[in-house]
């Protein structure tokens, strides 16, 4: 897997450095509350136990699984929601852990979806932020990321291609060749 890598861009250790940081944030601002930690399956789960690990506030935890790739390199500009929550969020606080916002278009299906349910307070952690990847019709932000990075094709750290290479603890940038195939 380590020769599809073009580059890394994020060590093991970079990574978990700055979720310390963000955890930190995130205990400032729900110091008195108890948030629904809500892990947007399934590339947000490395980020999610890790930053879960740092965190010292009463949370729960829950999962929900969308998709908008559909096994290929780019959104297809459709979310499907594949896996609900079993919480019922009204009236609670919110925090979603996402991998990456890329066209954002998950994140504000997300958003949209759990503020219809009642959610008193939202707030978005991302391990990575594409802004330049970004829907022009997409209004929701992160309130927490880990690193912007570069419009490139980028898998490790809970991020695929094809269901692969969520297992190396760095994120890079995938060789075009692997999925230009």
């Amino acid at each position: 897997m380590n020769n599809d890598i073009e580059r890394v861009l994020y060590s093991e250790s970079q990574i978990q450095s700055r979720i310390a940081e963000i955890a930190k944030q995130i205990e400032n601002d729900y110091a008195d509350k108890q948030p629904v930690v809500i892990s947007v399956l399934t590339g947000a789960i490395l980020f999610t136990v890790d930053l879960l690990e740092k965190l010292d506030v009463y949370t729960t935890l829950d999962f929900i699984d969308v998709s908008s790739y559909f096994g290929g390199t780019e959104s297809s500009g459709r979310v499907e929601l594949v896996r609900d929550l079993k919480s019922d969020v009204k009236g609670k606080d919110i925090l979603i852990c996402e991998d990456i916002i890329d066209s954002g278009r998950t994140l504000q299906f997300l958003v949209d979806l759990l503020k219809k349910r009642g959610a008193k307070s939202i707030k978005v952690a991302t391990m990575l932020d594409k802004p330049d990847g970004r829907d022009e019709a997409v209004t929701v932000e992160a309130d927490y990321a880990g690193f912007t990075v570069p419009n490139e094709f980028l898998v490790g750290y809970g991020l695929d291609y094809d269901g692969f290479y969520r297992n190396l603890p760095y994120v890079g940038i995938l060789k075009p060749a692997v999925y230009s195939k």
